[in-house]
């Protein structure tokens, strides 16, 4: 295990709700101090990647023991302020009255490949969070992407780093699939 300066128990929530509580946990650090946030929610190691890098603290890595996800970040950049999610959102009701009017939109679903294959829109393009970076070139940069997740969380952190890789016509899905009851596949 790693040393750690101060344990979260963020077992049993679900995205977005373990970052939201690292990241008023990480608030109140000293920079260089280790956090170790020990969660449940399969898709966090994948969020905490992604958190730690937009965010400016260090993701130190992630150790499984049974079915508890033990996260370690390091706080750097004490004193700069966080980077904030730039793209705009759109509501879910807003989206589902694209997707049933059949408007040709193009659909990024970030979630986990569990999460994706139990269900998900029709057409949506599948690319999880933890991949969103390697694999953006599959994509177009100049064409119209509605992003969504679970909730909206990481939704708006891929298209965060998306933006910052010249894509400009983003817009996260909120609240995401949590709260969508149009059609699935």
């Amino acid at each position: 295990m790693v040393q750690t300066d101060l344990t979260l128990d963020a077992k049993g929530l679900a995205c977005p709700m373990p970052i939201v509580k690292a990241k008023k946990t990480m608030k109140n650090m000293d920079s260089g101090k280790v956090l170790e946030i020990q969660a449940t929610d399969k898709g966090s190691t994948a969020d905490f990647q992604a958190w730690a890098k937009s965010s400016g603290h260090q993701y130190i890595g992630t150790e499984i023991e049974g079915d508890v996800l033990h996260h370690f970040l390091r706080k750097d950049g004490a004193g700069a302020p966080e980077e904030t999610i730039t793209i705009p959102e759109i509501s879910l009701a807003d989206f589902t009255r694209k997707v049933e009017n059949d408007e040709a939109i193009t659909i990024l679903d970030v979630r986990e490949k569990d999460e994706f294959e139990e269900a998900h829109i029709p057409g949506a393009i599948h690319i999880a969070l933890g991949e969103v970076e390697a694999r953006m070139d599959e994509l177009t940069k100049e064409e119209a992407i509605y992003i969504i997740c679970h909730s909206g969380r990481r939704s708006g952190i891929a298209g965060d780093m998306m933006t910052k890789n010249g894509f400009n016509s983003l817009y996260n899905v909120v609240p995401g699939m949590r709260d969508w009851t149009g059609k699935t596949v």
